[in-house]
């Protein structure tokens, strides 16, 4: 453990930092599931509706950081894949 306390405190900001980005990748995650939950029933309204609202999780995952934006593009350009197929 630190002993100094500014390395006390960077201790501190970086356990709170995780926890965030603990939460926002599990969000992120989950809304991935809903979208790919959606494609499976092979409801293309659902599904494009979730690919929306996972859309908007996934760039503000990237925009905070938490992944790095061209893995925001690969998931969003395989969901988007995924529900395009439902409408042949």
């Amino acid at each position: 453990m630190a002993n100094i306390a500014s390395a006390k405190k960077r201790a501190r900001q970086a356990e709170e930092r995780r926890l965030r980005n603990k939460s926002r990748r599990s969000e992120m995650r989950t809304s991935m599931k809903k979208v790919l939950k959606a494609v499976k029933t092979g409801d293309h309204d659902q599904a494009q509706q979730a690919y929306r609202s996972a859309v908007r999780v996934i760039d503000r995952s990237a925009n905070r950081g938490i992944i790095h934006k061209n893995k925001a593009a690969r998931h969003k350009s395989r969901l988007n894949a995924k529900v395009r197929s439902l409408a042949v």
